[in-house]
């Protein structure tokens, strides 16, 4: 029973939402015209897409695309795609990135880390790549979701971040549909539990030296 109840909970919109809503944090109002560069993190890959030919970005990641392309054009800042390709594919997530930006929406992307497997490794990496170039202020493009963790291991391994968040978890209004289960609500809380375990995992696990 207690089984049921907890999958009910987190099938419903209202609770899975306000939950996922705990780990987001209001946008920073700041200018992001002082960073040095536009860092954006790849989640996902779009498998054997019969309408574009092949594998590319998935949702996730288009929808952090369409945030870091809407702070270059404000911005002019140059842009760095992080992503490798943990589950296999022909090309790497953070190479999908790229061509999306500036393809479909015109814009450049500087530099291409592809060799990461997770946040941790888009931080480190990252950071060894833009340090050549004297670039350590950066503003950080995740989903809001995400933000807490990813700027954390960022900041961990060299970066000042100045957090970009996009895709809020938002609701339009509470009814009785927000208490009615969704498969949209249980991924919601997946998401969820997924940023929970992999903050207290990163907080278990030392992270390398900076490089």
């Amino acid at each position: 029973m207690s089984a049921l109840m907890l999958l009910y909970l987190l099938s419903t919109p209202y609770v899975a939402e306000t939950a996922l809503q705990k780990l987001e944090k209001p946008p920073a109002l700041h200018s992001f015209d002082t960073v040095q560069a536009i860092v954006i993190l790849a989640s996902g890959t779009y498998f054997n897409a019969p309408e574009y030919g092949g594998n590319t970005v998935n949702r996730l990641g288009l929808e952090r695309i369409r945030y870091a392309a809407r702070l270059h054009r404000l911005t002019n800042k140059p842009m760095l795609a992080t992503g490798g390709s943990p589950l296999g594919g022909d090309s790497s997530e953070a190479a999908q990135m790229k061509a999306a930006l500036e393809k479909e929406f015109q814009v450049p992307v500087k530099w291409v880390e592809e060799n990461s497997r997770n946040t941790r490794e888009n931080a480190y990496k990252s950071f060894a790549m833009l340090k050549k170039d004297g670039i350590s202020r950066i503003a950080l493009v995740t989903h809001a979701w995400h933000m807490p963790r990813a700027s954390r291991e960022f900041e961990r391994a060299g970066f000042e971040v100045i957090p970009a968040a996009t895709a809020y978890t938002t609701r339009y209004k509470t009814d009785v549909f927000a208490f009615i289960p969704t498969a949209d609500a249980l991924q919601k809380s997946n998401w969820l539990l997924h940023e929970i375990i992999g903050i207290l995992w990163y907080r278990l696990m030392p992270a390398p030296h900076p490089a």
